[in-house]
């Protein structure tokens, strides 16, 4: 039987496999990118350097470029997704260095600002919103956007975050929490942290921390973020514990340290403090709820937010 090492040499001094080797190796070299790679090489290259390196030449030519044919960073043609090939010379050898590409640089970007937004309980598309899409054709949303512009524009202008952040109400589906959503994707392109919160779902779950032990966890990570947005504040079944425990611990902390905060709500400050003097079970405690809402006054400015129900369109 033949010897592996013998075949290969049969094969390579075929007149097939020596044209189609001229073939590859002159698409190669007729490549823009490799003529530019030798032109600029040309006082330390030789044809032994050249023909040493076909390889490498070969696997920059077989590879995207620039990301020109490459639709998405999910279809990337390279070996290395995200990558694109550079030639180098080295001791008088051709190799290749990987460098991030510009959709790979992109997505690098797009994963930093996502990372500077902690969702607790936040349905995706509120995640996703932007500023520029909000439909400011009525009147209320106008004020609630300029209000928000205003937010963004005095941190520009001071490199300070402002001690006040919004308490945005209004009736269902008028575009409250989208706004929150919206604000925080625009503070995080500034690479400020915000954690965004379901309120109603948020206090169940602090109910259950109790049995896990991970409730000042959870607590403290809430009280002491950059900036916090409470979202449907006022829809949750309150109780005494959940009112001046966790909502009362949180506002208090923040309303210290002069910590931005938003909120949003189906409820005007009068509204909602007497929702807040109300406990599950029946009883009327206004001292306690007045309290509450004296932080929440100290820490947001009341923005009505107005206009159709999007959930209707």
């Amino acid at each position: 039987m033949e010897r592996i090492n013998e075949t290969l040499k049969r094969m390579v001094q075929t007149p097939e496999f020596s044209t189609r080797l001229d073939d590859m190796k002159r698409e190669v070299l007729e490549d823009p990118g490799v003529q530019k790679f030798l032109e600029e090489n040309a006082a330390d290259m030789s044809k032994r350097i050249v023909d040493r390196g076909l390889s490498k030449l070969y696997e920059y030519k077989s590879q995207s470029h620039d990301c020109g044919s490459c639709q998405s960073l999910e279809q990337c043609k390279n070996y290395m997704k995200g990558y694109e090939p550079k030639l180098v010379l080295e001791r008088g050898l051709i190799d290749l260095e990987y460098v991030r590409c510009n959709r790979g640089i992109i997505e690098d970007e797009r994963r930093k600002v996502t990372s500077m937004i902690d969702s607790i309980h936040m349905p995706r598309e509120v995640m996703e919103a932007r500023l520029s899409d909000v439909d400011v054709s009525d009147g209320s949303r106008v004020v609630a956007v300029r209000a928000a512009v205003d937010f963004l524009e005095e941190w520009k202008r001071t490199n300070t975050l402002p001690t006040k952040g919004l308490y945005i109400h209004g009736k269902f589906g008028v575009g409250k929490s989208y706004l929150l959503g919206a604000l925080a994707n625009e503070l995080a392109a500034k690479h400020i942290h915000s954690v965004v919160v379901y309120v109603p779902e948020f206090l169940r779950e602090m109910k259950q921390s109790i049995q896990d032990h991970s409730l000042s966890e959870k607590i403290e990570f809430v009280k002491k973020a950059p900036v916090l947005m409470l979202d449907d504040i006022g829809a949750e079944v309150m109780s005494s514990w959940t009112r001046d425990e966790i909502l009362g611990t949180i506002l208090h902390f923040r309303m210290s340290e002069q910590l931005p905060t938003f909120m949003t709500s189906n409820f005007n400050y009068s509204e909602l403090e007497h929702h807040l003097s109300v406990t599950q079970r029946g009883e009327k405690e206004v001292v306690k709820a007045g309290r509450i809402m004296e932080r929440i006054r100290a820490l947001t400015i009341p923005i009505s937010l107005q206009g159709k129900n999007w959930r209707d369109s």
